[in-house]
């Protein structure tokens, strides 16, 4: 068997490195790429060589082969060329993941299929439904990302959707994902690889996390930083190689006592030192805001046994048991993830001991089994059949994202499907002891809609060890929680602030929207009568004029105000006779004069903005915009836009303090915007002044101000103390020239030790 695989491999090397050659100018491909592509087909076909079908061979060659003579495949925004990306990702999917042929196939295939060399029938019929069925998911997201590269709030929704067809989808697009942000370093185009990092880090990475695939997501975070915090990636880069020496020499000397320990409990297991990752490091000096010697837990120590399925358990706490005896254990930093493992299969025991020189120690039990899970995740679980978990786990994350995808506004529903990733968990039990699952932070209301709908949707409260609590108690592992409910109950509008499982809040949401349909129904019939009683007969038109003068744009709006009592049938009865009068010309409106007029700007709107000095996204103008407050931007600063909740769109300047967070927690709600036309407009800046309080210093500074025509002082507020001054100037200029100018000049003024923008 082995010495039929290896002769196909070299007749499938012979032929590739022939027609690799031959169509050069048709593949557009590198003699290193070449190179490149040639070894990997040979490793490809050794790992997953047996797993193929016999006709695979010499079906996948033939079409390799038309297609080599005749298309002309494009590279990338980076110069990728997508043939060998399509076998990068094929590598990582086999060794990484260890998903087999429908997943190989698949990938491989799938460029064909783009190019129109294949159809998917054809696929079906040479290959199996399992291959089409990964293709069209492929094929899906494919014509996402050419809608728009990156993917943003509009389309997380139908993303989810392929993803939910076949796990096997997502673990491709994240083996492909990892491909890219491993070559993209020298990429000329440093906006695209921003965003690819971007999505990576929201989205990509807590993916892998969900579904286990540890390695993968320390690779994603730590790749996603170097691109996006450069500075601070190298700077943990080379304190790690400079500490390197040491920590192998602590590692010794922890594991050397706890070995010669477990041999002679008669255990099989090896040990290994584990150096946290990068952008794991730097999260931590963020949270703890130290330096990099401040965080002391920067490895971890790992114990890997090899025990038969059945010992599993008892081997790894009489590891635990040995290690705690030698080691004093600190219990509030230990997890048992053996007794109950986490939704995507990861089983393993963490403790952190008082180790050597008194330095806290991170030790992970685990077996040969659990270690291959927590490396390859969910997708390991289909080589041990009958293990507890398994598609099981698969099929109950699936429904859960496809229970979220019922209802709710994509934004609100990226938002939560993020936390829901990234949240540990907690375990409760009904009063008859079955077992739920829910995100840490869940309340008793989380369980009521976790149960049912209609639960939920009746939940008055819950009782807790026979303590009757509210639907806000936050749940903790272990609890036994009962729900109480009562019929006349109804969702309320501030249980979206109580909820935090996507689940809860999508059927919140939607019950919201049926009873406020409801209502609206209602007021507008009770509004008819109240019309017929008086003998008047409705008239669309007006009736639409009278809601945009009682300040109405949508009609629900208006009947959902009548039906909750924000105004008054009387109200509208009365606005409704007047608009008439107006219409048939009985009455006509008020004038004023130019002259007397004055508007009422918004501190975050800048006085006389044309709809078109900003260009929003991809040669958007007119949209509707506001600047925010946090870093006031100016015609001339390099800005960002930023996607609100409520479907606004703010503008940031892109060195904006909140610049950092927005990026890394709502990455595919930003996006560009770029100053256009020639300004004129003025805009709100604030300046921090600080310097000497000498006499005359502060008149100096007002009459620069008040001398430039072009420039209004808006507030000042000065604050003395110790000989110094501080002063907070608000002004209103046309741009960021004119700002250089300003503060080239205070800081001219004698005295004055520094001029910032806030």
């Amino acid at each position: 068997m082995m010495h039929h695989d290896s002769r196909k491999i070299c007749i499938f090397a012979k032929f590739f490195r022939k027609r690799v050659c031959m169509n050069n100018d048709s593949f557009a491909l590198t003699t290193e790429e070449q190179h490149k592509l040639k070894g990997l087909y040979r490793g490809l076909m050794r790992l997953v060589g047996p797993e193929l079908h016999p006709h695979d061979y010499e079906r996948v060659r033939s079409l390799f082969a038309d297609v080599s003579m005749t298309a002309d495949m494009k590279r990338d925004v980076f110069g990728l060329h997508p043939l060998l990306m399509s076998m990068q990702t094929a590598m990582v999917v086999a060794t990484e993941i260890g998903v087999s042929r429908p997943a190989i196939l698949g990938v491989i295939l799938c460029q064909l299929v783009r190019l129109g060399r294949l159809t998917e029938k054809q696929v079906h019929d040479d290959f199996g439904e399992d291959v089409a069925t990964i293709i069209r998911g492929l094929q899906r997201i494919d014509t996402l990302y050419a809608k728009n590269p990156i993917v943003e709030s509009e389309n997380f929704k139908q993303l989810l959707l392929s993803f939910a067809e076949d796990m096997r989808v997502i673990l491709i697009v994240i083996a492909n994902r990892v491909c890219v942000m491993r070559q993209i370093k020298e990429a000329v185009n440093d906006e695209a690889r921003r965003r690819v990092a971007m999505e990576s880090s929201y989205l990509y990475a807590p993916l892998a996390h969900k579904l286990g695939l540890y390695r993968l997501k320390s690779e994603l975070e730590d790749l996603s930083l170097k691109y996006l915090e450069h500075d601070a990636y190298y700077h943990i880069k080379e304190k790690l190689n400079e500490t390197k020496k040491n920590r192998d020499a602590y590692i010794e000397r922890f594991i050397k006592p706890v070995e010669e320990k477990l041999k002679a409990a008669g255990l099989k297991f090896h040990m290994k030192g584990r150096t946290k990752s990068i952008h794991s490091i730097w999260q931590k000096m963020k949270k703890q805001q130290c330096a990099f010697e401040g965080v002391y837990d920067l490895f971890a120590i790992r114990v890997i046994l090899d025990s038969p399925l059945e010992r599993e358990k008892q081997d790894c706490w009489q590891v635990f048991s040995i290690i705690t005896d030698m080691y004093q254990p600190n219990p509030k930093r230990m997890r048992d993830w053996l007794s109950i493992p986490k939704t995507n299969g990861y089983e393993s025991l963490h403790i952190t001991v008082l180790g050597p020189e008194a330095k806290w120690v991170e030790v992970q039990i685990r077996t040969e089994r659990m270690d291959e899970v927590a490396e390859r995740g969910l997708a390991a679980h289909w080589r041990y059949k009958g293990v507890r978990g398994g598609e099981a786990a698969v099929e109950a994350w699936m429904q859960g994202i496809r229970n979220a995808l019922e209802t709710g506004d994509d934004l609100q529903l990226m938002d939560q499907f993020k936390m829901d990733l990234y949240e540990d968990e907690v375990f409760v039990f009904t009063p008859k002891g079955d077992l739920f699952k829910l995100p840490q932070g869940a309340t008793v209301l989380d369980f009521a809609y976790a149960l049912h709908t209609k639960i939920g949707n009746c939940c008055t409260g819950g009782r807790i060890g026979g303590k009757m609590v509210t639907l806000r108690q936050v749940l903790h592992s272990g609890d036994q929680v009962e729900i109480m409910t009562h019929s006349n109950q109804v969702p309320k509008q501030d249980w979206l602030n109580v909820a935090k499982t996507s689940r809860a809040r999508a059927k919140i949401r939607q019950a919201l929207k049926e009873m406020a349909a409801t209502q609206a129904a209602f007021a507008k019939e009770e509004l008819e009568r109240k019309f017929k009683n008086r003998k008047i007969e409705i008239d669309e038109p007006t009736l639409m004029h009278t809601m945009h003068r009682l300040g109405y744009r949508v009609v629900t709006e208006f009947y959902n105000a009548l039906a909750v009592g924000d105004i008054d049938l009387n109200q509208v009865m009365e606005a409704y006779q007047l608009q008439q009068r107006y219409d048939r010309g009985e009455l006509t409106t008020q004038t004023q004069s130019a002259e007397n007029f004055q508007a009422q700007l918004a501190d975050n709107q800048p006085a006389g903005r044309k709809s078109d000095v900003l260009v929003i996204d991809q040669n958007l103008s007119g949209i509707d915009y506001s600047l925010a407050r946090c870093c006031q931007p100016v015609y001339g600063d390099e800005v960002f836009g930023f996607l609100t909740a409520g479907g606004g769109i703010k503008i940031h300047r892109c060195d904006c303090p909140n610049a950092p967070a927005l990026r890394a927690r709502y990455g595919y709600r930003i996006i560009n915007a770029r100053w256009a036309g020639k300004g004129g407009s003025q805009y709100a800046i604030t300046l921090r002044i600080v310097g000497q309080d000498d006499l005359g210093i502060v008149n100096n500074i007002t009459s620069i101000i008040s001398k430039d025509e072009k420039l209004q002082l808006r507030s000042i507020s000065i604050d003395s103390h110790d000989g110094l001054f501080s002063g907070a100037l608000t002004i209103m200029l046309e741009d960021t020239a004119r700002l250089r100018q300003l503060v080239q000049k205070l800081e001219g003024v004698r005295g004055v030790k520094s001029v910032t923008r806030l």
